[in-house]
């Protein structure tokens, strides 16, 4: 019998205790020779507060989910399927359907990459700002566009009596 990953359903915000119940079962009930690795996918993220501040944590991929590596039998899926907190397997209800070496792959890549920059941004159009850094440091401007995705706001500085867009990032303003 090959082993092959399996997606555990969970009660979300549960993942963590589950895996540790599932370790602490394969463990007592002897069946580390048929339930081989029980991982939560997660991947670092880098979120950009308000100010600049960089804040690096830990989100799971697939809230709610759990996968685990294992020979499927009647055991081992007993084993699993009555793990406190585990509500089911993913797949039909009669027998577990296992993830393709493909996708095991692309969520391996995905977890291994290095943090992403997420930025969480309260600016919105219309804003009253400061810039704070760069050439026009110290000019008030007002929010013209907001680009969450890159971290950039358009801002419209009075320079010289006329309204001129400059493109800052997320760091380099400060709400009025």
């Amino acid at each position: 019998m090959a082993k092959k990953w399996y997606v555990i359903h969970t009660y979300s915000g549960y993942e963590n205790k589950v895996q540790t119940n599932l370790l602490h079962r394969i463990e007592s009930m002897g069946m580390q020779d048929r339930i081989f690795d029980v991982f939560i996918p997660k991947e670092s993220v880098t979120d950009i507060k308000q100010g600049g501040r960089k804040v690096t944590s830990d989100k799971k991929v697939f809230p709610g989910y759990i996968l685990v590596q294992m020979e499927l039998d009647e055991d081992s899926w007993y084993v699993v399927r009555n793990t406190p907190g585990v509500t089911g397997f993913v797949g039909a209800q009669a027998k577990p359907v296992a993830l393709s070496r493909s996708e095991v792959d692309r969520i391996r890549k995905r977890v291994s990459a290095g943090p992403k920059q997420r930025t969480l941004s309260d600016f919105t159009e219309g804003m009253a700002v400061k810039v704070t850094a760069g050439p026009f440091a110290d000019f008030d401007g007002v929010v013209s566009e907001v680009n969450a995705d890159q971290g950039k706001v358009k801002v419209m500085v009075a320079i010289f009596g006329r309204e001129t867009p400059v493109e800052l990032g997320f760091d380099q303003v400060a709400k009025l």
